[in-house]
């Protein structure tokens, strides 16, 4: 029987995928007496597939294990090095041959979008920059949510990558084959069950084998 591991999902839990999250709210909603007193708390409900499972600590998943692996805007909420913990922990779960496809925010495009906003006369230039990074603080949010959050996750971006400074740490680890990808381009077609064409857009996105 093949795996296929998908982390980071959000409320994105195709039945093909065994599915993970981080997020601190799914550790509430999956924790049964604290996830019913803070159930009208929590705005967001995952799908009863998704399981809690944290890449940088490694996946309750066996070591070569998976045919395929895939994250979508998940590693920009990382900082340097837990990105590195992460890519190691995916290339270790992977089967031989396996595929890794990954989709985050492109800090090329962002850089372009800025230049281009300057060059254009657009005064706000650096406050669409810092917008579109996602790594600003807009305004502190108050609250339960906000303050879990803070505590337990990370909704904000901790480190943005282009396509060449990615490629140049994904062969650090061992990872071959590495090119850039398009949405729904796999020969694997286990893929078109995760993939969502709008994230691809202005992204990095990366296809690998281990």
């Amino acid at each position: 029987m093949k795996n296929y591991v998908q982390y980071g999902c959000g409320l994105s839990a195709p039945k093909e995928w065994i599915n993970f999250d981080s997020s601190p709210t799914l550790r509430i909603q999956k924790t049964p007496i604290l996830g019913f007193l803070l159930s009208n708390k929590l705005n967001t409900n995952f799908p009863e597939n998704v399981k809690y499972g944290d890449i940088i600590k490694g996946l309750p998943v066996g070591k070569n294990s998976c045919d395929g692996v895939y994250c979508s805007h998940v590693l920009e909420h990382l900082s340097y090095q837990d990105f590195h913990y992460a890519i190691k922990n995916t290339y270790d779960i992977l089967k031989p041959k396996g595929i890794f496809r990954l989709v985050m925010p492109d800090l090329n495009n962002l850089i372009d979008s800025y230049i281009e906003n300057k060059k254009n006369g657009i005064k706000q230039a650096s406050v669409k920059f810092i917008k579109n990074s996602g790594m600003g603080l807009e305004s502190r949010q108050r609250g339960v949510k906000a303050l879990l959050e803070s505590t337990l996750g990370n909704s904000r971006h901790q480190w943005l990558w282009d396509l060449d400074s990615t490629i140049i740490e994904l062969e650090k680890i061992g990872f071959k084959e590495i090119k850039e990808c398009k949405f729904g381009d796999s020969k694997d077609k286990m893929f078109k069950f995760v993939e969502e064409e709008g994230r691809f857009h202005s992204a990095v996105a990366i296809q690998m084998t281990k």
